[in-house]
């Protein structure tokens, strides 16, 4: 196994500086995932067959003692969701004690429910959710995972205790959905970041929406970052 924690590049380094992997796939077979083209795996196989990689904890352990990674937020997780819905997720919960045991944060990102590792987390920490749509958008393009009503729900929750909190719109699916639930919720976000849907077509104006959402979110005063796929639409436009 290659190093496990490693350095993201492309459109992934947009969200944090080292990133870990932690399952072998993903049960929420959301349409746009762009992990099995990635993993050069068979989609079906990828969605059916989640495990804990191979050895994940030990080597990630090693590689901790080894180059001495310390102070560092890393990111959990891009090619497979740390809490996969209907999985056990037992091997999470010892990856964030090791990270953390060594002296780093974590940044959670999900479309599942880690609400049974907030005793781990602390102000220094994040945990964050995917919103790519309302419910109905969510069911259909996310048939696996949590419903984006019970993901706001369990951030909330996580808001409550002290964990910074951040959501992911990306990719955007329902423009009107992703600017109602900016307004609605901005007081459980500490930061927001926007991308658009990338490798597959869309009849949705980028641009036109890159700068209503932002509107919105500078009347809101939540920290936010554009994508910079959804910022050249802007810019273009």
């Amino acid at each position: 196994m290659k190093p496990p924690i490693y350095e993201p590049k492309g459109k992934a380094k947009e969200y944090g500086d080292l990133a870990l992997n932690i399952y072998t796939g993903c049960p929420h077979r959301c349409y746009y995932c762009f992990a099995p083209g990635v993993l050069h795996k068979d989609r079906e196989a990828f969605h059916s067959h989640v495990e804990p990689r191979p050895g994940i904890v030990e080597e990630v352990r090693k590689q901790l003692e080894k180059e001495k990674i310390t102070g560092k937020l890393i990111h959990l997780c891009f090619t497979c969701d740390p809490y996969p819905t209907g999985h056990d997720t037992n091997t999470t919960r010892e990856i964030i004690k090791l990270l953390k045991e060594y002296g780093n944060h974590v940044q959670i990102l999900t479309k599942g429910d880690g609400s049974r590792d907030f005793d781990l987390l602390d102000e220094n920490d994040w945990y964050g959710i995917t919103i790519s749509g309302g419910t109905s958008i969510a069911a259909a393009a996310e048939p696996g995972a949590q419903s984006p009503y019970l993901r706001l729900l369990t951030l909330e929750r996580a808001h409550k205790t002290g964990i910074k909190t951040w959501v992911s719109f990306e990719p955007v699916l329902d423009p009107d959905a992703v600017i109602g639930c900016i307004v609605s919720y901005f007081d459980l976000f500490d930061k927001i970041k926007v991308g658009k849907l990338n490798y597959w077509p869309s009849d949705i104006d980028w641009a036109t929406f890159g700068r209503t959402v932002e509107n919105t979110l500078k009347e809101t005063g939540v920290e936010y970052y554009i994508k910079d796929s959804l910022r050249a639409e802007m810019e273009r436009g």
